[in-house]
């Protein structure tokens, strides 16, 4: 822990329940990767904290949880209030509806300085339609100081449904380890699964098993492209890692259409690094999505990518070049999908080399880190009058043709 007598100024980072998470593993990835020097940090979740706060590197970050029971959190403001007071950071950053409402506490217990962060779509509300949710980030607006969203697709929503200014919004991706997850050579053995013969070809997803990923129109898909060509019976594999709701439903489906012994359905992972430098083909077949740090973790690890046109997945893939962009709860297309990659790997390899390239020059970890420091550090210049509004930024990095 920090001494009282640290100068460096605090971020209070909000989020409803610290757990394994893409928006998470942000925080985290954050908090690792940002210079010690330059702020500290803490962690507050509304619900509770897991065992995930132990990716956290750092020695001087604490985690705290206020087990918010279900509904608003209008009974732990005084709660909120009182922790601002005592830690007293420069600056609150909260993320997705969720935890929102943490500002208005914020605002009461004098932080100057309130961020949001907009990571994707809430679960209900997967297009963005909802005139709920709109006013509900109405009604808090004028108590954020500035908002980060993850994709263009994110801002355009805060801008044009929200209606915050598009001063106040910058937009930021998410960035990758490019040094944790790497190409490999040659397809590596993934520890437990049954298919390790060179011969297969295993298309495969991560993440948790819940209706808004549709884990189970990628096995439709599956299913599809085993009726439409019965001999890749004897290659083709399917390799769903995560556990959630979604699971049990999955593997009645591919029991039901006796394919079931060719996939493997292991549950939650944590080795996600190894278990894509076993795939041949990574697949996002989700409803809706921010930013995916699945995405940018596959194409780190050299493979080519099929995702559903949700979110900004349009803005992390080149379609035809790192990967192909599919409709949502397209069974059939995600089907024509997979068995171009099935019958034509190199063209599968190609598409991973130019997605690596990709990561290298628009999506590092190093890149995200200095996005975020920087925006900071200049709300906190402006703050003391040494700054003007800033603008959005719909293109932080150069584009891809440069």
């Amino acid at each position: 822990m920090t001494s009282p007598a640290d100068i460096r100024p605090l971020v209070a980072h909000v989020v409803y329940r610290f757990d394994v998470g893409g928006l998470e593993n942000g925080v985290v990835n954050l908090i690792n990767r940002m210079p010690l020097d330059s702020y500290r940090h803490v962690v507050i979740a509304l619900t509770e904290v897991t065992d995930f706060r132990y990716r956290i590197c750092r020695d001087d970050v604490e985690c705290i949880a206020l087990a918010k029971p279900p509904g608003h959190a209008l009974r732990i403001y005084p709660q909120l209030y009182r922790l601002f007071r005592q830690l007293q950071p420069t600056i609150v950053h909260s993320r997705n509806l969720a935890a929102l409402e943490a500002q208005v506490p914020a605002w009461f217990a004098g932080v100057k300085v309130r961020v949001h962060g907009e990571h994707g779509r809430d679960v209900d509300d997967l297009d963005g339609s909802s005139r709920k949710y709109q006013w509900l980030r109405r009604c808090y607006r004028p108590f954020v100081t500035h908002y980060i969203a993850l994709s263009r697709d994110l801002a355009d929503y805060l801008t044009q449904r929200v209606g915050v200014p598009t001063a106040k919004v910058t937009q930021i991706y998410n960035g990758v380890d490019a040094g944790k997850f790497l190409p490999a050579t040659h397809r590596k053995a993934i520890e437990g699964c049954p298919f390790t013969d060179p011969a297969h070809y295993l298309v495969g997803t991560v993440g948790r098993m819940q209706t808004v990923k549709d884990q189970t129109n990628l096995a439709k898909a599956f299913i599809r492209v085993l009726q439409k060509v019965p001999a890749l019976k004897a290659r083709l594999r399917l390799v769903l890692v995560g556990d959630g709701p979604l699971r049990e439903q999955v593997i009645a489906m591919l029991t039901k259409a006796g394919v079931a012994d060719l996939a493997w359905l292991p549950g939650g992972r944590s080795d996600v690094a190894d278990i894509l430098q076993g795939l041949d083909c990574f697949v996002l077949p989700s409803l809706a999505e921010g930013v995916s740090n699945t995405i940018l973790e596959a194409m780190a690890s050299g493979l080519p990518v099929i995702a559903t046109e949700v979110g900004g997945n349009a803005e992390l893939l080149e379609p035809g070049e790192s990967g192909f962009l599919v409709p949502a709860a397209d069974p059939e297309s995600l089907a024509n999908a997979i068995l171009h990659y099935a019958r034509s790997p190199d063209e599968g390899h190609a598409a991973g080399r130019h997605g690596r390239q990709l990561i290298e020059r628009r999506f590092s970890l190093e890149a995200m880190v200095g996005r975020y420091q920087q925006l900071y550090d200049q709300l906190r210049q402006a703050l003391n009058g040494a700054a003007g509004a800033l603008p959005v930024q719909h293109s932080p990095q150069p584009p891809i043709n440069d």
